[in-house]
Formats: structure tokens, sequence, C-alpha cells
């Protein structure tokens, strides 16, 4: 029988040990309003910059994309999308803007939801040095986040 180490620590970790700064809630909000490109890479670069400095990890790149979703279509039906990614080894987070189908700004809370997930990976990575893995230890911790956070 395998153990799978990593999964088990991710599991084990259920909170983030940092403070959350009063900029950082200010940027939630502002975010919580915008669905432009620009206002999102500005404010949303912000709030990163804050959670790493307080996290005490890597300032990490963030690209708001105006390009649709990537997107699969089985039967002319979208059956699966992705709404961003985190590449490790380059420090890199990538937002899509825009919905697969219609082409529409992201929700806001979408668009937060998503920034806050990817740099969850990257502060996994970083500073729990842990494989970033959709456990149930990594949702806990992205619950505590967003509670921190006032979401």
């Amino acid at each position: 029988m395998s153990i799978d180490l990593n999964y088990l620590k991710s599991n084990r970790i259920l909170k983030l040990d940092f403070l959350i700064s009063e900029n950082s809630k200010m940027f939630v909000k502002i975010l919580l309003d915008s669905q432009n490109e620009f206002d999102r890479q500005k404010f949303g670069e912000a709030l990163l910059d804050e959670l790493s400095d307080a996290a005490q990890v890597d300032i990490i790149k963030l690209k708001i994309s105006s390009a649709r979703q990537w997107h699969k279509k089985y039967k002319n039906k979208v059956v699966s999308k992705q709404y961003g990614y985190y590449r490790p080894a380059s420090n890199y987070i990538y937002i899509y803007n825009y919905t697969a189908v219609q082409g529409k700004p992201l929700a806001p809370k979408t668009f937060l939801d998503t920034l806050l997930h990817e740099w969850l990976h990257h502060y996994d990575f970083k500073k729990l040095e842990l494989n970033s893995i959709h456990s149930s230890g990594f949702y806990k911790r992205l619950g505590h986040l967003k509670e921190m956070l006032g979401i």
C-alpha cells in the first residue's frame, strides 16, 4: 500500500498562518466591483502583492487575459472549462477574463475566487513546500483565506 505523504500533509494543514492587511480587504472590495481587464490587472496584482508579503512568499506575476476561457465541447455543449492556472516554475498566474461561450466578463465573485484559488497554489508550493493539489485541506485553507478577507 502506497501512502501519498504530500496528500496527507496537505490535509493536515487547515488554516493559513499569517495576518491579512486592511489594504488586502480594500483590494477585495474593489475587485468585487470590477469587470474590466485594466482594473482586474491593477488591483489583482496589488492584492497578490499584499498576500505574498503577509505570507512571506515570493511576489507572483499576474496576467489577466482578454481571451475567452479555454474550454472543451462535446456534442456542441461545454463539458469543461478553465478559469485560470498557476505556473510554479515561473511564479505566474494567468486568468481568463471572459466566459467561454458568450464572451462576457467573468462575474466579479468568480474572478476573485479564481485569483485566490490560484494564489493558494502558489502559497502551498512556496510556503508549505507542497505539490499543491485539490485536497480537502487545500479547500479548507482556501475557505480560511476567504474568511480572513471578509468574503
